[in-house]
């Protein structure tokens, strides 16, 4: 698509600095809610390994993780494009899980915003589920999730409490 846009428009950059820039405008766009980082921090002290995954450009979703502070505050990230393997497929939630040192066996859980991506797709690969609704009704008519919240920072609350039931692992 870029390609197109540099010859289409006779941009006088080259196509790879079009797409940097892209990425680079884009990061500078995203924010992170009130508290995440916080959060974020609390999970891990707590012993929870904490990670992403997200469908999506490799080099977007990172510069997106690294300019809202989320890349220092988990143990890993996995996005999609890196393996070819997308949400809601249970391998995607496999190498996610890999990228934390652990495996979906373990047990765990998907936040998401997504009901088919996020949710479905944690769920059929076996963990729990938060689904962050900001503010929308479950949309789909097969079961929801295990538990709704407003927003992130509620979610994270919500793993906080749950930390008796999550099994720990160790590094």
């Amino acid at each position: 698509m870029f390609e197109a846009i540099h010859t289409r428009c006779r941009l006088p950059v080259s196509t790879t600095e079009l797409w940097h820039t892209y990425c680079t405008d884009i990061a500078a766009l995203v924010s992170c809610q009130a508290g995440v980082l916080d959060g974020l921090d609390e999970l891990r002290a707590a012993g929870w390994r904490v990670g992403v995954a997200t469908n999506g450009a490799a080099d977007i979703q990172r510069a997106k993780l690294r300019a809202t502070g989320i890349a220092e505050r988990v143990d890993g990230v996995f996005v999609s494009e890196e393996a070819d393997a997308r949400k809601p497929q249970t391998r995607h939630f496999a190498l996610a899980a890999a990228r934390c040192g652990t495996v979906l066996g373990d047990g765990g859980w998907m936040v998401g915003d997504n009901p088919v991506n996020d949710i479905g797709g944690g769920r059929s690969a076996g963990l729990r589920t938060i689904w962050i609704d900001n503010g929308r009704s479950w949309p789909l008519a097969d079961p929801g999730p295990d538990h709704v919240v407003p927003h992130a920072r509620a979610a994270l609350d919500l793993l906080l409490l749950h930390s008796a039931d999550r099994t720990r692992t160790t590094a």
